[in-house]
């Protein structure tokens, strides 16, 4: 079987954006759901009748489920997308990903319900989308 022709950058670029807009959305889903738990954590222990986790779990749970989210949710979706060689995308995305909600975590760890700064989410799209445009050559 031959290798098919790459993709012209423009369809794959509207391609990333629309994949790494959902990425962005359902780990800011995951993230914010999971915190809200050790919101919940937190308030039971302190009326004294704890959930059987600590807050701190829920937290880490939170952590751990919005990082393992954000690479799942960008390599199927480009590849139903029938994208090849999207390793560089999903690595930056990931990369980007874990950079903003290091720096946002301080703001929605206060309050339920609050979003990352919308300038780091627009961000995250921007640098995962033009990833995409990275491609190695394949291999003879």
């Amino acid at each position: 079987m031959a290798p098919s022709a790459p993709t012209p950058l423009a369809p794959r670029l509207l391609k990333a954006l629309i994949v790494s807009s959902l990425g962005v959305a359902a780990s800011h889903l995951i993230l914010s759901d999971t915190l809200y738990l050790s919101f919940a954590g937190q308030a039971a222990a302190t009326l004294g009748a704890g959930p059987g986790y600590s807050a701190d779990q829920a937290f880490t749970t939170a952590l751990i489920n919005t990082f393992l989210v954000m690479p799942l949710v960008l390599w199927i979706g480009m590849r139903i997308a029938g994208e090849r060689r999207v390793g560089p995308m999903v690595l930056v995305g990931v990369v980007a990903w874990i950079t903003a909600v290091g720096n946002g975590i301080d703001l929605i760890d206060d309050a339920p319900d609050t979003l990352l700064p919308m300038r780091s989410l627009v961000l995250v799209v921007g640098v995962t989308a033009l990833a995409s445009l990275l491609r190695r050559k394949p291999r003879d």
